[in-house]
């Protein structure tokens, strides 16, 4: 009989029997309220259940309440699902004395730094070429000591977590408008399937290589986590610029990439979506090719792949725009009048300053490889629809948007960076803001950065923000816009899908700053997004075994 059931009838059940049993509880936790004890540990009391004839279990509860009264509902932690920076895991110690590597002679640790430093050294042993990788790796195990420390086997799950399941590489044959025969290479690492099918960006641009491909799928594993979808984590892409390339060779090279990719993709195993370079029509081309070698045309009743609605490469922006207000909103402050800094003028960036219009904020700039526009007073509605009229022909560039804009400054200051701002959303290339660029925008007063790119911050620039006190909005959080609709499953994007967009990105937002509070790292979102993306994955792979 559980006499701790709260609708127990048992005439034994008392509350002054339970009373009794309490009092004999090595709690952790109680609350005079509801009588609510936490991670409690039960002692058997062997004259007390013999007088009344019960039989008590051994065995740790969550919750217990009095039998007339309707147990509160508990908020329950996606971390570690037991509550508390002191909770108590039920895990062995014993796979601290395993040892983590076995190459050369056992190696073990006796603490959480001591596990990330021989991840670290490991992937530099195997990958130290790829310098993009070996940062990401860096920069994400360095968040998970303190996790280590309260479970050593998470640390064998990051050696495994950290060797991608499949790193395909291959040869992309297309001719150009000339008639010559050109070649490019093109990626897909389909990195970890722990959660689901994977489901990550395709990006195409003369920056790609095989470490930038590794490093944004290893960073993917925690982003599509976050979500609390059934993803699991991949990317792709190709060494190929697609801004100075005519439609018709765009159209040949994606054809040709698509000859070989279609291989290892479907719809119940891996999902590409829109990435950087690679937009609507691209991914029209893509699927195309797709569906002419093989039977698959649809997924879940919309195109497979295929730009299924006009409006859906502006989620990724929209989703940024929610995140930077939930953030805001959780420091007490709001985007209404906030001058805000966009790097980049592609799908990406024009999306976010459209939603940022509509919180209230004013965007000042746009930048492309030829430099940046600059609207002191702000760029409205009208404004952002005359530069997405240029930035939508292949290969234009924003310098052509002053020749529209009588206010408009191209290039002036001599720094994007030198522009007093209260936010800076960097939407363009990779590592673009260093050290040096974020001392420069918290000597003007900028009070946050919020990632609208694949890893436009350094690591140097993260410790930069901290040391300031500014604000920062890691991309593992901000782009997972893309996979939430993904796996909402919505036929068209439209405003009841930005609504239900706005409140996942609010959900994985809370979820964040509650792991980095109860991780000690109150504030740091990168953090805490680390720490609770792993563990999602982390929890489904101990399951699967060593696959």
């Amino acid at each position: 009989i559980d006499i701790f059931s709260p609708r127990s009838e048992h005439p034994s059940a008392t509350p002054q029997v339970v009373s009794k049993i309490y009092a004999h509880l090595d709690h952790r936790e109680f609350s005079n309220s509801n009588l609510r004890y936490t991670m409690a540990s039960l002692k058997i009391i062997p004259t007390l259940a013999r007088q009344n004839r019960l039989i008590v279990q051994r065995r740790a509860f969550a919750s217990a309440v009095p039998v007339d009264e309707e147990p509160p509902k508990k908020q329950v932690n996606l971390a570690t699902r037991s509550g508390g920076v002191h909770g108590n895991w039920s895990t062995s110690k014993s796979w601290r004395n395993k040892p983590l590597f076995r190459r050369q002679g056992d190696v073990r640790f006796k603490t959480g730094a001591d596990a990330v430093n021989l991840l670290i050294n490991e992937a530099k042993r195997r990958d130290a070429h790829e310098v993009e990788y070996i940062n990401s790796v860096q920069s994400s195990f360095s968040c998970l000591s303190s996790l280590f420390d309260r479970n050593p086997r998470y640390a064998f799950l990051a050696k495994q977590m950290m060797e991608p399941e499949r790193m395909l590489s291959f040869r992309v044959a297309w001719m150009d408008d000339s008639g010559v025969y050109r070649l490019s290479r093109g990626w897909r690492v389909q990195y970890n399937s722990a959660l689901g099918p994977y489901e990550g960006a395709l990006h195409f641009g003369h920056h790609m290589s095989a470490g930038v491909v590794k490093s944004l799928g290893f960073d993917s594993i925690f982003s599509n986590a976050l979500t609390g979808f059934h993803v699991g984590a991949a990317v792709g892409g190709a060494d190929i610029n697609p801004f100075n390339k005519s439609e018709a060779e765009i159209q040949r090279f994606c054809q040709s990439y698509m000859t070989e990719l279609s291989k290892y993709i479907g719809p119940d195993i891996d999902y590409p979506v829109m990435g950087m370079g690679v937009g609507e029509k691209e991914m029209g081309y893509l699927y195309g090719q797709y569906k002419r070698l093989t039977h698959t045309a649809a997924r879940r009743g919309k195109p497979y792949m295929s730009g299924w609605d006009s409006n859906i490469s502006k989620v990724s922006g929209y989703g940024i725009a929610h995140f930077a207000h939930n953030m805001l909103e959780s420091k007490g402050d709001t985007l209404e009048g906030k001058r805000c800094l966009i790097t980049g003028a592609g799908k990406v960036a024009r999306s976010l300053a459209e939603k940022l219009l509509e919180y209230g904020a004013i965007p000042l700039t746009f930048s492309d490889e030829s430099g940046f526009v600059y609207e002191p007073d702000g760029i409205d509605a009208s404004k952002l629809r005359t530069l997405s009229q240029i930035k939508e022909e292949r290969g234009a560039q924003v310098g052509r948007y002053i020749i529209a804009s009588t206010s408009a400054k191209f290039n002036e200051p001599d720094s994007l960076y030198d522009i007093p701002c209260d936010l800076c959303f960097p939407c363009a290339g990779m590592s673009e803001i260093s050290d040096v660029e974020a001392n420069h925008l918290a000597d003007n007063g900028c009070m946050g950065i919020i990632e609208g790119g694949h890893s436009t911050i350094t690591a140097d620039a993260r410790k930069a923000l901290k040391k300031r006190g500014l604000l920062y909005g890691p991309h593992t959080v901000t782009l997972t816009g893309m996979t939430i609709v993904n796996g909402l499953g919505v036929n068209r994007f439209d405003e009841a899908a930005d609504e239900e967009l706005a409140g996942h990105m609010k959900r994985v937002h809370d979820d964040v700053a509650k792991t980095a509070r109860e991780f000690n790292t109150r504030g740091d979102l990168y953090a805490g997004a680390t720490i609770l993306g792993f563990i999602q994955a982390a929890d489904v792979m101990i399951t699967q075994g060593a696959v």
